[in-house]
């Protein structure tokens, strides 16, 4: 079996074990070359594999950056939107709140004034009935006094009439 860089490593020389080496016959100079050639190409396809799985790795980590980096970008573009949303809704929600607030002001002032109105409402139909009751009093009384005096003025001229037939 021919010698990789790990038995090399391992044995300390490219003959493997020494024992080995002292029943073998020596490999002549040509044949090591050769050897040594097809370990070197096997070493250099494995690195330019590694490189090759290296560079699709970091094509396909830089595709992926781009597309995260670019999803942020919208992400805070849309953020940027949606907060400038917000603090025009917040406006907009203080301005109706302080409308609100006058609103509720306005219809507390109102609902006093009428509540106001009513209560004089109330006070001028006790006047007003009160007033009422003391016309009809005084038209009673008026019509009795006139009554009175009617009758008293017939009386008056009945005793007239009767003193005049006598005179």
């Amino acid at each position: 079996a021919s010698p990789t860089p790990s038995t090399q490593h391992r044995t300390g020389s490219p003959a493997g074990n020494d024992n080995s080496n002292r029943n073998k016959k020596p490999i002549p100079p040509s044949k090591q070359h050769q050897h040594h050639g097809t370990d070197t190409d096997a070493l250099l396809s494995a690195a330019r594999k590694d490189l090759s799985d290296a560079q699709r790795s970091r094509t396909e980590l830089a595709e992926k950056l781009a597309k995260t980096s670019a999803e942020l970008d919208k992400l805070r573009r849309k953020t940027n939107g949606e907060t400038r949303k917000i603090e025009a809704l917040v406006a907009e929600r203080a301005l109706l709140l302080t409308r609100v607030k006058d609103r509720d002001e306005e219809l507390r002032e109102k609902a006093k004034l009428l509540d106001d109105v009513q209560t004089e409402l109330v006070s001028l139909n006790l006047q007003f009935n009160m007033a009422e009751e003391r016309s009809k009093k005084l038209e009673t009384e008026n019509k009795e006094l006139v009554d009175r005096w009617m009758a008293r003025m017939g009386q008056e001229a009945e005793a007239m009439n009767k003193a005049s037939k006598f005179s």
